[in-house]
C-alpha cells in the first residue's frame, strides 16, 4: 500500500505560522505522516535523511515548496535520483509539479535552477551591501551570540 508522505522545514524555530501553515497544508494534502524539522538547510538535516528511508516504492513526498526541499540543483538533484531509485514520486504543491510525470520533472529541474539563482542574488546583493556599509563606516559586524565566561 503507497503511502503520502509530507516533509515540512523552516530555517529557524522563529518562523512559527509558516512552519504550522506547511503543516495543515500537508494535512490537507492526506500525508499520513509528515517529518518535520526547523533548522537551516546547510547543515544537517536529520529529519530529512529520515523520511527518505523511510519511503518505500509506490510513495508519494509532498513538500509545500521546493525551497523547502532543497536549496540548490545539485541538492536537488541527489534527491530526486534517492527518490526515482526508490520509486517515489515527489509533489510539490506551489508551484504544482509532479515528478510522476515527464513535464513535471522538466519544470523541476527548470524551478530547482531558479531558486537557485535567486539565492545566488540575494547573497550577493547581502554583500554588496554589507561592502558599501563597511566603506561608509556604518557596518559593525554580527553582534556575538555566545559570550565566553
Amino acid at each position: 500500500m503507497s503511502a503520502i508522505v509530507g516533509y515540512a522545514r523552516t530555517s529557524t524555530t522563529e518562523q512559527v505560522a509558516g512552519f504550522e501553515a506547511q503543516l495543515e497544508t500537508l494535512s490537507r494534502e492526506g500525508c499520513t505522516k509528515v517529518f518535520q524539522e526547523q533548522v537551516s538547510s546547510v547543515g544537517d538535516r536529520p529529519q530529512l535523511r529520515a523520511c527518505l528511508d523511510y519511503l518505500r516504492e509506490g510513495d508519494t513526498l509532498v513538500v509545500t515548496k521546493l525551497d523547502r526541499l532543497a536549496r540548490n540543483v545539485a541538492h536537488l538533484g541527489e534527491l530526486v535520483a534517492t527518490l526515482t531509485a526508490k520509486g517515489v514520486a515527489l509533489r510539490i504543491l506551489d508551484p504544482a509539479i509532479d515528478t510522476s510525470t515527464a513535464t513535471g520533472k522538466l519544470l523541476l529541474h527548470i524551478m530547482g535552477s531558479i531558486a537557485e539563482f535567486e539565492r545566488a542574488m540575494m547573497l550577493e546583493r547581502q554583500r554588496e551591501g554589507i561592502a558599501k556599509a563597511k566603506a561608509e563606516g556604518r557596518y559593525k559586524g554580527r553582534i556575538p551570540t555566545v559570550t565566553c565566561p
